[in-house]
């Protein structure tokens, strides 16, 4: 397939619309259901490059949701424990424990669930039976894989009411060099960022505490390949092999920080026991139940917990948090790791860090200010690599 002919460009006035290859050469990629748009592709594309160099990074399948050209998450595929089940609702599972692509996907999916809703899906390695079953259940738009089981294949095929849009793509495709694009009618060039992230752009720790252990280094590789493919600016959160928290496109860094750490701080609450306990009507699917969870933990549009609100969502009218005890809850977690696509031009970010447990950090450095920086992780007992990288992507 040489040209692919799109229903429309970002927008439904955007006409025509097309993918292709500039030199003429077939797509590397086979669209084995569905019709793919133009924003699916931009997320397809982005999405498979992450997990692509994720895996190669760690040596551990991967999984990535996306939305609007920005990763909710990004996770290895790592075990899960049962209160990490318990809050992404595959407690009961059957076979998730066999398989690694399925437990990378559904950490994925369930950082940050309130941003995945309407997802699409990338995968490192084959899709297999338990993965696409789980996918299933899910409101989403589309996955990129290298390939699909044949029974997987068909349980992904029923999505949407035989809609859902599946993209094969050959993984031993290597794009040109040299990329371009166009912004109101002037085109833009410029090399790949073919650049690779490894535990060698943790090599230069500059603050007084050096110890980086072996899973920090997982946890600040997979925040920055994850903020490699983050609409810049951006700052992730990482933990246990996870993307916990992703602050995208903000104007000013300090906003990253808070966006990914509010986020990180939601993820940690969701497995609170009180979180997990509560006593929703059994009728409730888990797209409402995610909103309510976030309400419960955020208390942003309503009290869900309030008389005359409660009854809407419980069986029994729920204890809320206190604020001691969401306090309690979050200091128990520490060895959070946090990635910078830039610079911190200020040690406001790591004061917002430190209230989220982040322990490590990964930053290219060389602001006239890294010395305040450095002086601030020192408080706070981090330690911190400049990578000597930034990672903007627009």
């Amino acid at each position: 397939m040489k040209n692919f002919e799109l229903k429309y460009g970002c927008n439904p006035n955007q006409k025509p619309s097309s993918i292709y290859m500039h030199d003429g050469s077939d797509l590397p990629i086979t669209i084995l259901n569905g019709r793919p748009g133009y924003i699916n592709f931009l997320d397809a594309f982005n999405s498979w490059q992450l997990v692509k160099e994720l895996k190669e990074a760690t040596g551990l399948c991967a999984a990535t949701s996306f939305k609007h050209v920005s990763p909710t998450s990004a996770a290895v595929g790592l075990p899960l424990d049962i209160g990490l089940k318990k809050a992404c609702f595959v407690e009961d599972w059957e076979g998730l424990d066999e398989s690694p692509l399925a437990c990378a996907y559904v950490r994925a999916r369930g950082t940050d669930r309130l941003c995945s809703f309407g997802d699409w899906v990338a995968l490192s390695d084959v899709c297999d039976v338990t993965t696409a079953k789980l996918i299933a259940r899910e409101v989403s738009d589309g996955i990129i894989a290298p390939g699909y089981e044949p029974e997987a294949l068909e349980i992904l095929k029923s999505k949407r009411k035989g809609g859902y849009n599946i993209v094969q793509i050959d993984p031993n495709y290597v794009p040109a060099e040299q990329e371009t694009k166009q912004v109101f009618g002037i085109t833009f060039q410029q090399g790949r960022n073919n650049f690779k992230i490894g535990n060698h752009l943790l090599e230069n720790v500059v603050t007084a505490n050096k110890d980086l252990p072996e899973s920090a280094k997982r946890d600040l590789v997979v925040a920055l390949i994850t903020l490699k493919y983050t609409q810049s600016n951006s700052v992730c959160f990482a933990y246990n092999g996870q993307a916990i928290g992703v602050g995208a496109g903000q104007q000013s860094r300090v906003h990253c920080t808070r966006l990914a750490g509010g986020k990180a701080d939601t993820w940690f609450l969701r497995q609170h026991p009180k979180t997990l306990n509560l006593p929703f009507i059994p009728t409730m699917g888990r797209p409402e139940r995610d909103n309510v969870i976030d309400g419960y933990i955020n208390g942003n549009e309503e009290d869900v917990c309030a008389e005359g609100i409660w009854q809407n969502y419980f069986t029994s009218r729920p204890e809320p948090l206190t604020q001691e005890e969401r306090k309690q809850w979050l200091a128990s977690f520490k060895g959070v790791a946090l990635g910078s696509d830039a610079f911190f031009p200020f040690a406001d970010n790591i004061k917002r860090a430190a209230a989220s447990g982040v322990t490590y950090v990964a930053q290219p450095g060389g602001s006239i200010r890294d010395d305040l920086v450095i002086a601030e992780c020192d408080k706070w007992g981090m330690a911190m690599a400049f990578t000597g990288m930034r990672l903007f992507h627009h």
